[in-house]
């Protein structure tokens, strides 16, 4: 292997750069667990900045591998909310699971193990979605076709 650096990971989805700060900002706020070296006692805005600084600082000049593991850190988070064994804004572990739970589906696209080594996460994921949605009342996404209607007549 030559030494570059291999970037495949930074292409899936901008969403969770937009969407992960302010939610996990909100869970590490509600659940006490913030980054080390981040003091308490941060107003909302501020915690969101310094999680978005960390998200950017990962992209930049993180790894595939420190991706997962913030990946990680975050499904502790919303699992914990979901299970009632943190407490947390149930909306917003709502919102970084389905963004983490997304990421997660779509690396069976990329080389390499990440989609594998990705499976407990994905199962954690998707029973905390479904528990999260059921205390938050928000709607499952509609199911995707099992099948596409090519050409003929109706």
């Amino acid at each position: 292997m030559s030494g570059r650096r291999r970037l495949d990971w930074l292409g899936l989805t901008p969403e969770p750069e937009r969407e992960l700060p302010t939610a996990v900002a909100a869970l590490r706020a509600s659940s006490r667990t913030a980054p080390t070296g981040c003091p308490r006692g941060r107003t909302p805005e501020e915690l969101a900045a310094a999680e978005r600084l960390r998200v950017e600082r990962l992209i930049l000049r993180g790894s595939r591998h420190s991706w997962l593991r913030y990946l990680a850190e975050v499904t502790d988070l919303v699992t914990g909310v979901a299970t009632g064994s943190h407490s947390g804004d149930p909306a917003a572990a709502l919102l970084a699971g389905e963004v983490v739970l997304d990421h997660h589906r779509m690396l069976i696209g990329l080389p390499g193990p990440g989609y594998g080594r990705t499976a407990a996460a994905r199962t954690a994921l998707e029973s905390a979605v479904r528990a999260l949605r059921t205390r938050t009342h928000a709607p499952a996404p509609l199911p995707l076709p099992t099948h596409t209607r090519t050409g003929g007549s109706r």
